[in-house]
């Protein structure tokens, strides 16, 4: 995720970075840019588990790529990926670069004053997970323990008791245990590269998105899920501020994607027959 990686040549890349160039669009910038390119930009990352990985064949795939690829077939135009760290994405210090992100990012208060978000798609609980030889059998006997989290995502704000559920239909948080060091990381899967090496070696437990979770345990790493979710949330596609048309689009594309069932037909194809794209 260090590494911008492009699905088109560089020179577009550059040209499309070139055409918007600051944070903040102006009123149909960002939309003009889209249509007048034919291309539209977007960050997602290459290990972010069913979300946006890459395959055998060295290509990104993924719940995330086939919805982007989708929302850029209903604005009629080709689909760019670029690959930031999440912690760039979430900073929304963008400077045109990439013209929307994936990643399932919750639509905080705080964010949405640096970021707009047209469209949710998705679904998330967030989850403490520990080394199948972790002697902790409840959230509290995380007490004063070392835990991971991916940088920038709501679990470090939960993990400092600053998590304000300020979404649409929110409910209240409780925090089951203090933790007593938090190491951050550019991904959730490389917190859990640390955490399989063994109960509390590097780390005694990692927050992270539910689905992430169950994709690690599949895959073979000897972790485990600790009691009961931390909190549920939505996830939304973040674009930047200012562009209000564009963003009616991507609304649209979403809008259009979820009445059709396309939506429900991908997340059920990535998440083991299980639809995200509604709130369970």
């Amino acid at each position: 995720m260090n590494k911008l990686v492009t699905t088109i040549a560089v020179a577009a890349s550059l040209v499309v970075a070139s055409v918007a160039c600051s944070a903040t669009a102006n009123a149909g910038a960002v939309l003009d840019k889209v249509l007048n390119t034919k291309t539209l930009t977007v960050a997602v990352g290459t290990d972010w588990g069913k979300m946006s990985f890459l395959n055998d064949k060295h290509e990104l795939d993924g719940y995330d790529i086939d919805v982007a690829k989708g929302i850029a077939e209903k604005l009629g135009v080709k689909v760019n990926f670029v690959t930031p760290g999440w912690d760039i994405i979430a900073s929304a210090n963008w400077q045109g670069r990439w013209d929307m992100a994936m990643g399932q990012m919750t639509p905080s208060k705080a964010r949405t004053e640096k970021l707009a978000f047209p469209a949710v798609y998705f679904y998330e609980k967030a989850v403490a997970v520990v080394h199948k030889d972790s002697k902790a059998t409840k959230l509290s006997d995380l007490d004063g323990k070392v835990v991971g989290v991916a940088s920038g995502n709501t679990q470090q704000l939960y993990a400092n008791h600053n998590l304000v559920p300020d979404w649409l239909g929110a409910k209240p948080i409780e925090y089951k245990f203090k933790v007593g060091q938090l190491k951050t990381y550019e991904s959730t899967n490389i917190a859990f590269d640390d955490l399989r090496l063994g109960d509390g070696v590097r780390l005694d437990a990692v927050l992270a998105d539910g689905t992430i979770a169950d994709n690690a345990i599949k895959a073979g790493y000897p972790i485990k899920v600790l009691g009961d979710p931390l909190y549920s949330a939505p996830g939304a596609i973040p674009v930047q501020l200012g562009d209000k048309e564009f963003s009616e689009k991507i609304s649209t594309a979403v809008e259009s994607m979820k009445a059709d069932g396309t939506l429900s037909k991908l997340s059920k194809k990535w998440y083991d027959g299980i639809d995200y794209s509604v709130e369970q």
